[in-house]
């Protein structure tokens, strides 16, 4: 069984069992475990039945995932530069992440 979710504006296939960066959230320090309500298709890995697909969210289908910590995405640069001008600047990023073990698939 598979899940689309959607977080954050972005789109997910998520399986029972994947490892999957999220976007990074503030969470009390004790939370184990992360509900993920925005599910927006749920259907059979092996294709047997047809899948069900939300208008624009399916009503009682819910992801539950376990946090496993907060993760670092890769480096990113960038450069501004001004021809003539002798100005340059070089910038990095590093994009947070909260890194989550989905548990279950409820629909």
């Amino acid at each position: 069984m598979y899940a689309i979710i959607e977080d954050s504006g972005t789109q997910i296939k998520v399986r029972q069992g994947d490892i999957v960066d999220i976007d990074l959230r503030d969470l009390p320090a004790d939370t184990q475990t992360v509900v993920l309500d925005k599910v927006l298709a749920i259907g059979d890995a092996e294709g047997k039945a047809a899948a069900k697909i939300g208008l624009p969210y399916l009503t009682g289908a819910k992801v539950t995932a376990s946090v496993l910590g907060e993760a670092v995405g890769p480096k990113l640069t960038g450069l501004k530069y001004k021809r003539r001008k002798g100005s340059r600047k070089k910038y990095g990023h590093r994009q947070s992440y909260l890194r989550v073990k989905i548990e279950s698939i409820a629909a």
